[in-house]
C-alpha cells in the first residue's frame, strides 16, 4: 500500500470525524460515537474503494452502499460531504425542519442514500436483492451493505446471510460495525453473537476481522475482499472504538446516543484538531 493511499484516506477520515461533529453541534445531541468510530470505515469506502459519481449520485454504473443502520446517518452525511455529494453549506441543516439531512436515513431526502434505514436488519436483504439484480444484468457494480452489530440479532440478517452465499453473489460485501453498543448496552450481553468470525464463515461467506480504527488494515481488507476469486460473497466485521479520537468520548458510559453538553462540542473539535494529520485542510 502506498504512502499515499493512506495519506488520503487518513484525511478523509480526520475531515469526516470533524464534519459529524459539527453536525452535532447543531443538535447538540446524537449518535457521535458511533460517527467517530466509522469515520475510518467510511473513509476507506467513499475515499479508496469506491466508483461512483459526486454529481450524478444516481449514476446506474454506480457502487451501492447501503446504510442499514439508519441512525448512523451522522456518520453517512459526514462521509457524503466529504465526498462532494452534499455541499458543505448544507451541514448547518443537520436535523432540521425540511432538511435533506433528517437525523435517521431516508432515501427520499438524501443524494446516494439507498435506502430507508432505521428498522434494523433490513439493509442486507435489500443488498441481496441488489446485489442479485446487479448480477443478472452483468453490471460491474458492487453492493455494499453497511450494518451494526445489534442487527446480528435480527433472524432476517441470517435470512439474507443464507441467500447471499447460495446465489454466489460475488459483487456483494457486507460490512459489520462491531462497536458492542445497542441501546439497551452492552450488545454481547444483549444477545451473545460471537464467535463471529466462524458462524459467517459457516454461512458461506468469505470473512474478515480487523481493527476498524486501524486504517491500514481497513483499507487492506476492502482491497482483499475485492481482489479475492473466490464464489462467495464477502464480509468485513471491523472491530471499532466509539468516540475515537475524542477521548473523552471514547470513554463516555452509555455512549449510543450521546447528549453533549453545549461547551463539549467545541472542546472535541479542538481535541480533534490537535491531532490534524499534517498537510490536512480543514
Amino acid at each position: 500500500m502506498s504512502t499515499n493511499v493512506l495519506q488520503k484516506v487518513g484525511a478523509a477520515a480526520w475531515r469526516i470525524r470533524r464534519y459529524a461533529l459539527r453536525m452535532g453541534e447543531v443538535q447538540g445531541q446524537g449518535y457521535i460515537g458511533q460517527a467517530l468510530g466509522y469515520a475510518d470505515v467510511l473513509a476507506t469506502a467513499f475515499s479508496h474503494a469506491m466508483t461512483y459519481r459526486p454529481e450524478e449520485p444516481e449514476w446506474e454504473g454506480r457502487d451501492r452502499f447501503l446504510l442499514s443502520h439508519g441512525h448512523y446517518a451522522i456518520a453517512y452525511y459526514a462521509a457524503l460531504l466529504e465526498a462532494g455529494i452534499i455541499p458543505e453549506d448544507e451541514l448547518e441543516t443537520y436535523g432540521s425542519d425540511d432538511s435533506r439531512l433528517p437525523m435517521s436515513g431516508m432515501a427520499t431526502y438524501t443524494p446516494a442514500m439507498e435506502m430507508s434505514g432505521g428498522s434494523l436488519g433490513q439493509g442486507l436483504s435489500i443488498a441481496v436483492g441488489m446485489a442479485l439484480g446487479l448480477k443478472q444484468k452483468q453490471t460491474p457494480a458492487w453492493v455494499y451493505n453497511s450494518m451494526s452489530d445489534g442487527e446480528l440479532d435480527e433472524g432476517s440478517t441470517w435470512e439474507a446471510a443464507m441467500s447471499a452465499a447460495h446465489y454466489g453473489l460475488t459483487n456483494l460485501i457486507n460490512i459489520v460495525d462491531v462497536n458492542k453498543q445497542q441501546a439497551d448496552g452492552d450488545s454481547r450481553k444483549i444477545l451473545g453473537f460471537e464467535p463471529l468470525h466462524e458462524k459467517w464463515a459457516a454461512f458461506g461467506w468469505y470473512v474478515q476481522r480487523v481493527d476498524g480504527n486501524d486504517l491500514q488494515a481497513v483499507i487492506e481488507a476492502f482491497d482483499n475482499a475485492k481482489s479475492y476469486r473466490g464464489t462467495q460473497p464477502r464480509v468485513i466485521l471491523c472491530d471499532t472504538l466509539m468516540g475515537k479520537g475524542v477521548p473523552f468520548l471514547e470513554t463516555r458510559d452509555k455512549n449510543h446516543f450521546i447528549r453533549v453538553d453545549a461547551d463539549e462540542w467545541q472542546k472535541a473539535i479542538a481535541v480533534l484538531d490537535a491531532r490534524k494529520p499534517e498537510g490536512v485542510q480543514s
